[in-house]
């Protein structure tokens, strides 16, 4: 497709797909988004019937293993009581008028936000479609309507009269959608919460082979870029030399844009070859030339002063003032990298019509404008094409957008009519900054009469959005809500407590990363309690269960994964210890409990996880444990090994030889209880990867080693 060929209205798109297109009013919470002076009902497109009777699901939420392809097309087959061969599952176009995430008011993917806001929504639309293909079979057959059944798929009359879905498609699509499809009940789910009920959707076709990513793209003419940046954060190319690089053979040009030097190839072996000839002076005057030893002694210097107060009740100063027994830990975090298989891609083809992308576009609505902003094209002619994804981590949800502007910049330097693919090496992925920041929290609490009396909790760290145009979405009095979650409020009944942040000032670019937040506050809070709890002379399930009376989801979970794993206490036998830790994050509620033991190099071995969720309704039970078993071995990896050092301002880990990561045989064995719930769904995503490092932390201290203080626990900066 050329770009002259994207000036598609959306009404000529739904048309040409065929079949049946389901077009739904927007629901209340979604008004906002559309246009001053719209209708009352805008039409929300996301599921198309066949005349082979294919069910195809428009999905706004970008897949990347997540599984939105398949959760959401289990609603719908379950309220079309359609059978699963007949399901497919595609990526809704860029539009936010029709797909936004009813979270962000915008379109895109984040926060484990796409089954809870997808939930009611999508199945309005399923139902809808079969009240409307009932009826259809009801006008052919001349029939009640209510008489009619469906089941896998087959509308069926008492009569003996059936057919399949597609074969009252288009006189379906003639009739005016139902202003309020009833949806069906728990007690009538067939799919929705069933073990073994469906398959990915999905998987299939990445398993052989078959799905295409944005590192498959190949195009008539493409070229393929790859860009020369700073070696420093805040450097800026100050001259280039582009001889030898242009004496590669296949190497066709090298232009500087805004964010260093592209290089365009025939192919990504000259690209990359043209790159390493090219030479580049880079101004650094505006660099970041701190390394991470010096920005952790500033941090700690900074734990030690009074910050801003992010959570307060009681006075906890006072208390611990004139406390006999006072407890003291300093926990260190890293940066982090994502580290996604996929490392960012994506692909551009414009003229003065109009523009074509395709990539794993997380933010499908700021990434178009940004586009169409950078090319200096009208939004409507600037077509967004999600693609599969080979991971993210939260890599690709960007609030600096820098991925679509500097694919945009790439492509309007060399021109239009000339297809580009702008591929990030994995080198240029571990050194390119945008990490999950460096933190320190400095904790005190008092224990008396085996009660924990105080706690206090200073946390140092950077902002994602300080400064920034999304600055107002977590901001309140100077304080960045993802700082500090988690760790601002606790789960637990302590009457004197408080928390304070400091926003420290780096140059380095951050990005959230798996589990925002949680990421270190659960580390800190959990191995804290447990130390607390240990000094208190108490067991560390019955004494987070005893504080938890304001928390009763998340102590559901504590108590089912202490049955699961028939907990007795911390001592495992054999050399074993177990740890225990919890965490409420995204709205889910997850309980660990790690078995883990110290190898002949002195490393920690974790033979075994268990773990409990509360996640809403379990749409798909078999998704949910994969979710949960990636986050435990994301989370383990990191939390024993991940670390990205900086010697002054320079990444010092390159590619997965440096930056380690957890290997095959070090990944323990998982067990995942899923607690019965009734209440909406919630995140899966992330939810998994909080408790896995505190619960292991927790689980040497018991062996004698302590708590690790810094990580990563293993081969970590002293």
């Amino acid at each position: 497709m050329t770009a002259h060929d994207l000036t598609l209205s959306r009404r000529s798109l739904l048309a040409g797909a065929g079949g049946l297109v389901i077009a739904l009013h927007l629901p209340k919470a979604a008004r906002a988004q559309q246009a001053p002076g719209a209708a009352t009902f805008a039409p929300n497109a996301f599921i198309r019937v066949a005349a082979d009777s294919s069910v195809t699901v428009l999905v706004k939420h970008i897949e990347f293993g997540q599984g939105p392809f398949t959760g959401l097309a289990t609603l719908v087959a379950e309220e079309m009581d359609a059978d699963w061969s007949q399901m497919r599952a595609e990526h809704a176009p860029a539009d936010v008028k029709l797909y936004a995430n009813l979270a962000f008011g915008v379109q895109g993917t984040g926060g484990s936000t796409a089954m809870a806001n997808s939930f009611d929504q999508i199945r309005k639309a399923a139902a809808t479609a079969r009240i409307m293909l009932v009826q259809a079979a009801a006008q052919a057959w001349k029939v009640p309507a209510g008489e009619i059944t469906i089941e896998a798929g087959v509308l069926k009359h008492a009569s003996g009269k059936q057919g399949r879905f597609g074969e009252f498609a288009e006189a379906a699509a003639k009739l005016p959608a139902p202003a309020d499809a009833p949806l069906k009940s728990p007690a009538q789910y067939r799919l929705i919460g069933k073990e073994g009920a469906v398959k990915r959707i999905d998987g299939a076709d990445k398993a052989r082979g078959k799905a295409q990513f944005t590192i498959d793209i190949s195009a008539p003419g493409m070229l393929t870029v790859v860009v020369a940046r700073p070696p420093r954060f805040g450097g800026k190319v100050a001259s280039f030399d582009a001889t030898e690089a242009l004496k590669i053979k296949g190497v066709v040009d090298v232009k500087q844009i805004g964010s260093g030097v592209a290089v365009y190839g025939q192919g990504m072996w000259p690209a990359i070859k043209g790159r390493e000839a090219l030479k580049v002076v880079w101004d650094e005057s505006g660099a970041e030339t701190r390394g991470s030893a010096e920005l952790i002694a500033e941090y700690r210097a900074l734990a030690r002063t009074p910050g801003t107060v992010a959570g307060n009740h009681g006075d906890a100063q006072a208390v611990l003032a004139k406390a006999e027994r006072v407890i003291e830990a300093e926990y260190v975090f890293p940066y982090l990298a994502h580290a996604p298989m996929e490392p960012l891609d994506g692909y551009l083809e414009w003229n003065a019509q109009g523009a074509l992308a395709r990539f794993g576009s997380q933010f499908q609505t700021t990434e178009h404008m940004t586009i169409a902003t950078v090319l200096g094209l009208p939004p409507e002619t600037v077509r967004l094409e999600t693609m599969l994804a080979g991971g993210s981590f939260g890599r690709r949800a960007q609030v600096s957008q820098h991925l679509a502007a500097e694919l945009a910049m790439c492509a309007k330097a060399i021109g239009p009519n000339r297809p580009v693919k702008l591929v990030w090496t994995r080198e240029d992925d571990l050194i390119g900054g945008h990490y999950r920041p460096l933190f320190v929290h400095r904790l005190r609490g008092a224990v008396k009469d085996g009660k924990i009396t105080a706690w206090t909790n200073s946390i140092v760290g950077q902002s994602f959005f300080l400064g920034t145009p999304f600055e107002a979405m977590t901001v309140k009095n100077g304080i960045d809500a993802t700082m500090v979650e988690g760790a601002n409020e606790l789960p637990y009944d302590v009457a004197d407590f408080r928390c304070e942040v400091h926003t420290a000032k780096v140059g380095v670019p951050t990005l959230w990363w798996r589990s925002v937040g949680h990421t270190h506050t659960a580390y800190a809070v959990e191995c804290f309690i447990d130390e607390l709890l240990q000094a208190a002379g108490q067991d560390p399930v019955a004494g987070r269960l005893a504080l938890m009376g304001k928390e009763p989801r998340l102590a559901a979970v504590l108590k089912a994964v202490a049955e699961l794993a028939k907990w007795t206490g911390p001592d495992a036998g054999n050399g074993r210890a177990r740890g225990v830790a919890v965490a409420e994050s995204f709205g889910s509620f997850v309980a660990q409990i790690a078995e883990v033991s110290i190898g002949p190099d002195g490393e920690p071995k974790v033979h075994k996880v268990w773990c409990a969720i509360d996640c809403g309704i379990a749409v798909n039970p078999d998704v949910i444990r994969a979710q949960m078993e990636g986050g435990i071995g994301f989370g383990l990896g990191h939390a024993l090994y991940g670390e990205i050092t900086l010697d002054k301002g320079k990444p010092v880990q390159t590619n997965f030889d440096s930056y380690r990561s957890l290997r095959f045989q070090e990944m323990p064995e998982v067990a995942v209880a899923i607690v019965a719930s009734t209440e909406k769904p919630t995140g899966v995503g992330e939810p998994g990867v909080p408790p896995i490092g505190p619960a292991v932390a927790n689980a040497l201290a018991r062996l004698g080693k302590g708590r690790p203080r810094q990580l990563p626990m293993v081969g970590g900066m002293v």
